[in-house]
């Protein structure tokens, strides 16, 4: 279990944009600690659709489903499955969609999930317990796809260094605990004692981001929310490092129209329709007092944006900058 508390943020900002009323239905599609859904819930006398792969999350969930007795449903999926999922429950449309992206704070509290090298622990990261898992990647990987993770998903100058120190690694012995793999990353990139972050952060950022295909599973996550907004209805998103703000951000970029013209030169263009219109031009950032309060705030941007009555875009992959990496089935490991 998590030992430090769980504070959901930019709380005010993403209720301020979701507006939420009387009557309507909210997905919360990284259901987590239930912070957003409990506010949601407690501001108005409406009901939530709370999503989380984790089944940790969905069986801590329990006693806020009994608080809000009715008006909380726990699915356990992923929220990328978000149109299949609500559909399935019977709603077609739904009034809000809140994203909270990345991995969790309990996560990252509990060593033997390995996802951090905080504490030692088992080379896992799977936020769902189930598929391949980071040791698998670490182990089973040639060194340029191994290289080509760790740059493109955790933006590491020195990737292929680092892969080729993998590789020369697990001749010698497997990977199976996080702070070996923390270890061999650190003798590669080294470690100034002014360095604000472990040389080793870049590298297991990627790692669980390849694991539990995270961009892919939020591009499908906006698309399904997308489908399942009516008119009027609030996506909002935040994003906590660079590769999910830009991908939330070239999906509203276009479903705003404001990518119809690369040159105001051009001759306009028969475009699609807007399916959403913009709340606020910029990302919004945490206040200082929030910042101060809560570490994990300094680096949060929440972009939202509401439904207009346009039917919605197909998904494009390539337009929202996603690298194709290869899968286990690719390598025949």
């Amino acid at each position: 279990m998590s030992k430090s508390p769980h504070i959901p943020v930019m709380l005010a900002d993403v209720l301020e944009a979701l507006r939420p009323k009387d009557g309507g239905l909210y997905v919360d599609g990284t259901f987590g600690a239930g912070g957003y859904t409990s506010a949601i819930l407690g501001s108005a006398d409406c009901a939530v659709l709370a999503i989380d792969r984790d089944p940790n999350a969905i069986l801590r969930g329990r006693e806020l489903q009994s608080k809000f007795a009715g008006r909380l449903t726990l699915i356990e999926g992923c929220f990328g499955d978000m149109a299949e999922l609500v559909r399935g429950l019977g709603h077609e449309a739904v009034d809000g969609v809140v994203l909270d992206l990345g991995v969790s704070s309990m996560q990252l509290d509990e060593a033997e999930r390995g996802f951090s090298f905080q504490k030692d622990g088992p080379l896992d990261m799977r936020m769902s317990g189930q598929g391949l898992s980071a040791a698998d990647v670490v182990n089973t990987f040639d060194e340029p796809d191994l290289a080509r993770i760790i740059a493109v998903y955790g933006e590491e100058k020195r990737a292929r260094a680092v892969a080729k120190a993998i590789v020369a690694a697990r001749d010698g012995a497997l990977f199976e605990r996080t702070l070996a793999l923390a270890g061999v990353v650190e003798r590669v990139i080294g470690r100034r004692p002014q360095d604000r972050i472990h040389p080793a952060t870049r590298t297991f950022q990627a790692l669980r981001i390849f694991v539990n295909d995270e961009l892919g599973q939020l591009a499908h996550g906006l698309s399904g929310a997308e489908i399942m907004l009516r008119e009027g209805g609030v996506l909002a998103a935040v994003a906590f490092h660079s590769l999910e703000d830009r991908l939330v951000k070239r999906f509203f970029t276009a479903r705003t129209g404001r990518a119809a013209r690369a040159n105001r030169f051009m001759p306009e263009r028969d475009e699609t329709a807007p399916s959403f219109r913009e709340i606020a031009h910029k990302a919004r950032k945490a206040s200082e007092a929030e910042a101060d309060a809560n570490p994990r705030a300094r680096s949060a941007k929440l972009r939202a944006a509401e439904r207009t009555s346009a039917p919605p875009v197909p998904l494009d992959f390539a337009a929202l900058g996603i690298a194709r990496m290869p899968s286990m089935a690719e390598i025949g490991a």
